[in-house]
């Protein structure tokens, strides 16, 4: 849902050409639930979902952690207030440099899934803490992870004796369930994964410590979604089948859960037309597509709530294209999407739930188009 303060932003200030507007009482909304349906996980936010600095600093003073991708996005962090102990290196697949600069920031924390990946951070930051991700198969997820990131849990085994035998300290396994995750039993066999990797290292005397159990936790599209208790609900009791009373440190890493609801794109209609006079099918064309922010609705995987100023008029399917001169910048076409049929050139719309994966998918300027403007309010 659009906020009055959005609104009223957008009323007022009149921005010109597509924008995100972010509301930070939503942003503070979402921690707040987070941190009540977990109390005992420590929440890491994934820079990555939306980097705006006063989100950054809105959530450092909250107390929230951070998942960083990369030094930058350290830097970020730590200048948004977070001291390096608050600040996880996850991306598995880093530069040896990058590791080495981390280190000499602070972060004490990495995220690996190969042997190669634990030989750089012992050469690059001796003594730190690593965790390996376990592969998941994202059942559920609307946008899946697919296999770039993880390793099957023997391999986890292998890989977390390895970075103890390097020195290192071998601190958890993590595991990503998929982006936009609606299935609230699909933390279940991912922590069945963890516990029987603890198992194989503890008869190896390693004692883990920590279960990083990732995002994946959704935001409003089209449909609706379960709350954040009811996550936490069915998170808490996979952990105590799992782990009895034995749970371990626990962090949660909440991304397009924390600020995509909170963001709303002002677009606007530059033509609406059809292919032949025969064509049932409209094609509308925005100021904005895939290049401009839009990515996630390749292959129509994110399927955005659409407000219109003419919504109570009648309604029929659409193909919804971007503004660019590339074939691929088509929004939804496979699954037409429904739009008033009084909707006109110049009309300007609002794309809901967009306040993450928006701004930093936006190409620099493909075709001459600025970047996606964004403000916080």
């Amino acid at each position: 849902m659009t906020t009055a303060r959005i609104l009223d932003f957008i009323r007022t200030r009149r921005p010109d050409g597509p924008c995100l507007v972010v509301d930070l009482d939503v942003v503070r909304d979402n921690f707040r639930s987070f941190r009540k349906a977990l109390p005992d996980s420590s929440i890491f936010y994934a820079v990555k979902a939306n980097p705006a600095p006063e989100i950054l600093r809105l959530l450092a003073g909250l107390g929230s952690n951070f998942d960083c991708a990369s030094v930058t996005e350290i830097e970020m962090a730590m200048k948004a207030g977070a001291t390096s102990n608050r600040v996880s290196y996850g991306n598995t697949i880093k530069k040896e440099r990058d590791i080495a600069r981390a280190h000499a920031l602070g972060v004490s924390l990495f995220a690996v899934d190969s042997h190669e990946e634990v030989e750089k951070i012992a050469r690059a930051a001796p003594g730190a803490r690593v965790f390996c991700r376990v592969l998941t198969d994202g059942e559920g997820a609307e946008w899946p992870l697919s296999r770039k990131f993880g390793c099957v849990p023997q391999m986890a085994v292998d890989v977390l004796v390895y970075a103890h035998q390097l020195g290192l300290v071998s601190h958890g396994v993590s595991f990503h369930v998929g982006s936009q995750m609606t299935k609230l039993d699909a933390w279940d066999a991912a922590l069945g994964d963890a516990r029987r990797v603890f198992d194989k290292l503890a008869q190896q005397g390693i004692h883990l410590k920590m279960v990083n159990m990732g995002g994946g936790f959704p935001t409003r599209y089209l449909k609706d979604i379960p709350t954040a208790q009811a996550y936490g609900q069915a998170i808490l009791t996979a952990l105590h089948k799992h782990f009895g009373n034995n749970i371990p440190e626990t962090i949660i890493e909440p991304g397009r859960g924390m600020v995509g609801n909170a963001g709303v794109i002002k677009a606007e209609v530059i033509l609406v037309s059809r292919k032949s006079d025969e064509d049932a099918v409209r094609w509308v064309f925005l100021d904005i597509g895939k290049f401009g922010g839009l990515a996630e609705t390749m292959d129509e995987a994110i399927r955005y709530s659409i407000v219109t100023p003419r919504d109570g008029d009648a309604m029929e399917p659409c193909v919804l294209a971007g503004p660019t001169c590339d074939s691929a910048d088509v929004l939804y076409e496979k699954t037409p999407y429904p739009m008033p049929v009084s909707l006109t050139i110049g009309d300007e719309i609002l794309i809901e739930g967009t306040g993450a994966y928006t701004t930093t998918y936006s190409a620099v300027a493909f075709n001459g188009f600025e970047p996606l403007r964004s403000y916080v309010i």
